[in-house]
């Protein structure tokens, strides 16, 4: 049989993997963007112990590879009481290790805008909450969408390894139709091809992000 017929026969396993990678993703980018908005606001103004400490946290996670992080999560804290089935544990993996990531780019985009307007809004007596939530935080969010696209397409790529703790993700799709038909060239085109789509509608998105914030912010 073709393996593209191969392929559209166990099309629901390919439905169920992209299902799990979309569903992965979104409730990732759903917890870690706002932990990683407090980061940034600890990064940049906390007291300096604190600081540092979230500094140090922050740094720790970013030098460990993502498939240990994987592994330690699903496999090591069992041994310690709290155990998570493959989903959850994939979750929580993605969500620390990007939210280390997105902090540290909303710092640097923090950063790097103008002071004035701050300064401007503390002087018609803004408060911490209201200059946050309506001037520091959404052009953090313009300044800083292309990065967190990116930073996106590496969440979706690397959901992929995630198939290591048996989530049944795209790649953990295409490599059971080709463990069970010996037909590697399909399927994991196809799986590509998933990858692919899903990536084009992030870089999308950071265009209309961008074109919104040329015409707001100029």
């Amino acid at each position: 049989m073709n393996g593209f017929a191969i392929v559209w026969q166990e099309r629901a396993l390919f439905l169920e993997g992209l299902w799990n990678t979309v569903s992965l993703v979104v409730a990732a980018i759903a917890i870690s963007v706002p932990l990683s908005a407090l980061g940034a606001v600890v990064l940049v103004e906390a007291p300096r112990p604190v600081a540092r400490l979230a500094r140090a946290l922050i740094d720790l996670t970013r030098c460990v590879p993502f498939l240990l992080l994987a592994y330690v999560i699903y496999y090591g804290l069992p041994q310690l009481g709290l155990r998570f089935d493959a989903w959850w544990a994939g979750l929580v993996t993605m969500t620390l290790y990007n939210a280390a990531y997105l902090a540290e780019i909303f710092r640097s985009a923090w950063l790097a805008l103008p002071k004035e307007g701050f300064e401007a809004a503390r002087a018609y007596g803004f408060r911490p909450a209201t200059l946050y939530r309506r001037i520091v935080l959404p052009q953090i969010a313009y300044a800083s969408a292309p990065l967190v696209g990116g930073q996106i397409i590496v969440m979706i790529k690397d959901s992929a390894l995630l198939m290591i703790i048996t989530v049944r993700e795209i790649s953990f799709a295409a490599n059971s139709i080709n463990a069970n038909y010996f037909t590697p060239f399909a399927p994991f085109v196809v799986a590509i091809g998933m990858y692919w789509m899903l990536s084009l509608i992030v870089e999308a998105w950071v265009r209309r992000v961008a074109s919104g914030a040329r015409l707001r912010y100029g």
